[in-house]
């Protein structure tokens, strides 16, 4: 028995580069696991800094010194932090607020539509199954209701985080950007200099992660500004909040999309019922979510490894469940950091079609 471990560490773990490797990774879960959250700015510094340096790269092939392109993709991301802030920010949180407010109403005329049900169909459904399904549902969106009452009451806190992701974020994209060498060639630094591993696992993934990171940039703003004419040009309640929500459901894979459709159509069916304004934004919706599908992915992501859907589902399941919001956006890349590993580590193979 003693000889069959040894032979397997010998197979797997018998290079320095392998368990220093092994080390890194386990060092950077528990990392994540304890400290996730603590970390967040740090994070959503760094996929700002992936974006802007797209940029930064732009303007240096066109003859400007990376000083000034650095300080011309600052001011940029600078201006559209404040534009946000001011412009959007206060229209999002009024719409919300009249939603939460007006929430009772809709609950109101979805049960009335629940109730039509064992009329209509009651060879499916009788009315003592409705009233199972309206307890449950009820249940859940008087929790739902309750956790959301409660947020203004602790809110003080994550308006702290806020202030700080504000204030820190910033700094950070800023010296990231300016110091992108120094830091890379330090991190660098702190590796063995015989590392052909680590070489093929960073080659590919810098080419995965910055296309994936710019690429859901940009279809966050492409289908939710979409989403937002298209919302406006209906008339729909709550256009600006449902189209932030339909632009942020990009990040998830698949799931997104379908959830983010229920309150969508629920606040069609409660502003008009099932006329041909309703009917309007059920195909306008629909175009929108195969266009995405359809068209954006596929130009945005063709240089991205395909992955099985099944992978990827799995991997929004998984790794958002340890490390929640992050874990969610940063799926599909630590997906494909777990084939490329898996691809490069001696004695192993994975087929193309995970």
């Amino acid at each position: 028995m003693r000889q069959v471990f040894e032979n397997w560490l010998e197979k797997y773990f018998g290079s320095e580069e392998t368990i220093l490797l092994s080390i890194l990774l386990l060092s950077s879960i528990i990392i994540v696991v304890l400290l996730g959250r603590v970390l967040g700015p740090l994070f959503a510094a760094l996929i700002i800094a992936f974006i802007l340096q797209g940029l930064v790269n732009k303007l240096q092939s066109l003859g400007l010194s990376k000083t000034f392109s650095v300080s011309l993709a600052y001011a940029v991301f600078m201006l559209l932090m404040f534009s946000v802030a001011i412009g959007a920010v206060p229209i999002i949180g009024e719409q919300m607020s009249v939603l939460l407010s007006e929430l009772p109403l809709i609950v109101s005329q979805l049960q009335d539509l629940l109730k039509q049900f064992p009329e209509r169909y009651s060879e499916y459904l009788t009315a003592e199954q409705v009233n199972i399904i309206w307890l449950r549902l009820s249940n859940e969106l008087g929790g739902f209701i309750e956790q959301l009452l409660s947020f203004s009451i602790n809110s003080f806190p994550s308006l702290i985080g806020l202030l700080i992701y504000l204030f820190v974020v910033p700094l950070l994209v800023f010296f990231m950007l300016k110091d992108q060498s120094f830091l890379i060639d330090f991190v660098l630094g702190l590796l063995p200099k015989n590392r052909p591993m680590m070489t093929a696992i960073w080659a590919e993934m810098d080419i995965q992660v910055s296309n994936y990171i710019r690429g859901k940039a940009i279809e966050i703003i492409v289908v939710g500004m979409a989403s937002l004419v298209t919302f406006i040009w209906l008339d729909l309640k709550y256009a600006a909040l449902l189209a932030l929500f339909v632009g942020l459901s990009v990040l998830v894979p698949y799931i997104g999309a379908a959830v983010v459709t229920i309150p969508v159509l629920l606040v069609g069916y409660t502003q008009w019922g099932l006329g041909a304004d309703f009917l309007w934004l059920l195909v306008t919706y629909g175009v929108i979510q195969f266009l995405d599908g359809n068209l954006l992915v596929p130009i945005l992501f063709s240089e991205v490894n395909n992955l099985h859907p099944v992978s990827i589902i799995t991997a929004v399941l998984l790794f958002g469940g340890i490390w929640g919001f992050w874990g969610v956006f940063f799926a599909i890349p630590l997906a494909t950091l777990v084939k490329a590993i898996y691809n490069v580590w001696p004695n192993l193979s994975l087929d193309e079609s995970f």
